[in-house]
């Protein structure tokens, strides 16, 4: 799967990936701006814009024209926005390749962002909060973060909070696309049956006048934590959805593969070790994962489940035994090889969809990393050996860096600082 990078003279990323014989191209335009670029008066705006892109642009005024567009073309289409990053993508036959850079192109570009508009979607952005409140599974990993990184950006939610969301104007939409709408700051990433030169022209041709203006930047996350902190946000569930987690590094750190491998021992497939225990020989809950979230500049592990709210404590305890494990004994070679198939055979899996390998390479390319192919980070991820996972695993898993953030019918923290610690 090779790629090819050009880089214009305004400082536009192009990323096109080939995929022959693929019936599917995808264009995906991504944007350096995400919670991490927002202040607290306008906390949701990264999220929000994303939205309202949708709402109309100078050549189709109305946003039921984009829909109904992409809809004849027979495409899949939508925007997502995280921490680092947002992006607006559409998929779907290869011979649609320009009418779908068109579209995108022009509700990147063009977005009219009607006042009217602007105020119906306060009421769909609050429901869209309202549901992530009534869902713990996901509302707990805000907490979470909440807990980590606190009243900085990347403690906010992506979401932002009712408040603020109700005060926006337009005006404010308008100065944040200034900032971080520009070359400097976007990637546009093509994958599928394409020609390479072609895509390039293209792109060169809807994105000739794509605001050149300094982008601007992220404030540099502090980090500081000198005990075991726990988060809880008391609700009357029939489960408690909990993260434990800790602190490790940034996105460019050499240890990032190797963290990526304990996490998948600890946590990923249904024979990893949380996975066995809790819900095998425990019957604790149904779901039980561990991953990690790696940014330019921290990252964290972190292990999600939902578990019966009557033996937390033991969940919390077993959690802890099995990363402790990871420090005490070498994993074996079976197991550490079991772990790196599985991660390569699942990267593989869901590169063989044209959007996938569009966020693949996107990812990396906006995240400012050296971008690898696959094959590269098949190589890097058989490399790594049981001592590295014991040796990232006693970095990682001491006592003043544990954090427990959990969403369930409890009030008070001190049972849960008792067991907190290795």
């Amino acid at each position: 799967m090779k790629f090819s990078k050009k880089i214009l003279p305004n400082g536009l990323r192009i990323i096109t990936v080939p995929m022959e014989d693929n019936p599917t191209v995808t264009v995906l335009v991504l944007v350096e701006a995400g919670t991490k670029y927002e202040t607290k008066n306008i906390n949701g705006i990264s999220h929000f814009l994303e939205h309202m892109c949708f709402k109309g642009t100078k050549k189709r005024p109305k946003g039921i024209q984009i829909s109904r567009e992409l809809d004849g073309l027979g495409a899949q289409y939508n925007a997502f926005t995280s921490y680092e990053y947002t992006g607006y993508y559409a998929k779907g036959q290869k011979k649609n390749f320009s009418r779908f850079l068109d579209l995108v192109s022009d509700i990147y570009l063009n977005s009219t962002l009607p006042k009217e508009e602007i105020e119906k979607e306060k009421g769909v952005i609050i429901g869209e909060i309202d549901v992530n409140e009534d869902n713990p599974m996901s509302s707990v990993e805000f907490l979470f973060l909440k807990l980590l990184y606190g009243n900085q950006p990347a403690g906010w939610s992506i979401l932002g909070g009712k408040k603020t969301i109700k005060k926006m104007k337009r005006n404010n939409f308008i100065d944040y696309q200034k900032k971080h709408y520009v070359a400097s700051g976007t990637t546009v990433i093509v994958t599928g049956d394409v020609n390479k030169r072609e895509v390039v022209r293209e792109i060169e041709k809807k994105f000739i006048n794509i605001p050149t203006t300094k982008k601007y930047k992220k404030l540099k996350v502090r980090e500081s934590q000198k005990k075991p902190a726990i988060l809880i946000k008391y609700k009357k569930t029939d489960q408690t959805h909990l993260i434990f987690g800790v602190r490790t590094y940034g996105v460019l750190h050499k240890d990032i593969p190797i963290l990526e491998v304990l996490a998948g021992i600890l946590g990923k497939g249904m024979s990893s070790r949380l996975f066995e225990r809790l819900r095998d020989k425990m019957g604790v809950g149904y779901y039980i994962q561990a991953g990690q979230n790696t940014l330019t500049d921290h990252g964290l592990l972190e292990i999600s489940a939902g578990v019966d709210n009557k033996r937390i404590k033991e969940v919390t305890k077993a959690l802890l035994e099995e990363c402790q494990k990871l420090v005490d004994e070498k994993v074996s070679e079976k197991e550490l090889k079991k772990s790196k198939d599985f991660l390569i055979g699942n990267m593989y899996l869901r590169l063989e969809l044209s959007d996938s390998l569009a966020s693949f390479y996107g990812d990396q390319a906006v995240l400012r990393k050296p971008i690898k192919t696959p094959s590269e980070v098949e190589k890097i991820i058989k490399e790594i050996t049981t001592k590295d996972i014991q040796q990232v695993a006693k970095t990682i898993f001491q006592n003043k860096g544990l954090n427990l953030a959990l969403i369930g019918p409890f009030k008070n923290k001190k049972p849960f600082q008792q067991i907190l610690k290795f």
